[in-house]
């Protein structure tokens, strides 16, 4: 009697311990997410992953000429996005995996998901991006590219339901999508409208892809390790393409440059998709997409200094149509900062 009275004592020590041990790890991931959704950090962390990838608008267009990849081989560009994404998820997991002590890896109920994820961000994303970028310029392709805030907040609202669309929002994406036409209209007397499909028309299909991501990351987040989706999905994301690549006869000329702007462009992908990743588990789509403003603002900068697009970055139609994508992010960012203080007073 006395020895199954201390086995059940120590069955009871073992359940408390092990409710304490999973206490503790809820207040410590609680912790981390207050600690990424202070304003301050948000907003930092926010700018990094922009600077980084509007700095791959130029990259990309670089590295078509580094690896001597003509605006006619789509293979070879799918084939170099593909090593990008594989190289990407492998120093994500890494690094992962090193803060952990151990292999980084999902739980087996989210690997259907991320592979998921994989195929409409990294595979379908960078599909359409990487080919439409070969055919359209870099200023273009960064201000289409800004147009993702407003599909991101509309797929939110419409699709996932996680947002409310307000007078403000509608009024931010109209302003937001005529700076994309704007920058799209002919210039002289002479001139053919700006927009192909296989250029603009292509960059612009991956934006709406990056918008659906935006949000079934956020779900995602909520049952996995941000660092683990990002990792495996550029991973899978990455082989998928550089396979697609390989089948199609895509080649790439090896240079010793080309391969420290693929590393750094690997590292783009893995430092700021996995903030933003991070950021978008610990706070509401709207919050975190209104800063995406950046990435057309410092693509437009950087390739006018890397590219020689500044006739088009600094001519009258370029800063119009800056302007109002400016300006319908100021609109989004405003009704997204009312509706939080109205649900802090209330």
């Amino acid at each position: 009697m006395n020895r199954e009275a201390a086995v059940n004592r120590e069955a009871a020590v073992d359940r408390k311990s092990a409710t304490a041990s999973k206490s503790a790890v809820a207040e410590k991931e609680a912790e981390k997410k207050k600690c990424w959704s202070r304003l301050p950090v948000v907003i930092v962390m926010a700018l990094i992953s922009c600077f980084l990838w509007g700095s791959a608008f130029p990259c990309i267009k670089i590295g078509y000429s580094l690896f001597d990849i003509a605006s006619g081989e789509p293979a070879s560009q799918i084939l170099f996005a593909g090593i990008r994404f594989t190289l990407a998820g492998l120093m994500v997991i890494l690094i992962g995996s090193l803060q952990q002590k151990k292999l980084l890896h999902p739980k087996k109920e989210m690997i259907a998901p991320i592979v998921g994820l994989s195929f409409l961000q990294t595979s379908g994303q960078y599909f359409f991006f990487y080919i439409g970028l070969a055919h359209a310029s870099g200023v273009s392709s960064s201000i289409i590219e800004g147009a993702n805030v407003f599909f991101t907040i509309l797929v939110a609202a419409w699709i996932f339901r996680t947002e409310r669309l307000s007078a403000n929002k509608i009024l931010g994406c109209l302003a937001g999508f005529a700076g994309v036409l704007l920058i799209q209209l002919p210039a002289g007397d002479h001139a053919s409208l700006g927009f192909h499909l296989l250029g603009e028309g292509f960059v612009l299909i991956s934006t709406i892809l990056a918008a659906f991501s935006s949000s079934y990351i956020k779900k995602c987040a909520q049952r996995e390790n941000p660092v683990a989706i990002s990792g495996y999905q550029f991973l899978v994301g990455g082989i998928v393409l550089m396979a697609g690549g390989i089948i199609a006869d895509g080649r790439l000329q090896v240079h010793p440059a080309g391969i420290l702007l693929l590393l750094y462009m690997a590292f783009i992908s893995a430092a700021a998709y996995t903030i933003w990743s991070m950021l978008l588990a610990a706070n509401p789509v709207s919050r975190i997409s209104v800063y995406g403003f950046f990435n057309p603002v410092i693509g437009v900068l950087l390739s006018a200094l890397l590219l020689g697009e500044s006739n088009q970055a600094f001519s009258i139609r370029g800063i119009l149509a800056l302007l109002l994508v400016c300006l319908g992010i100021i609109l989004v960012n405003r009704s997204t900062e009312k509706k939080r203080q109205e649900s802090v007073l209330s």
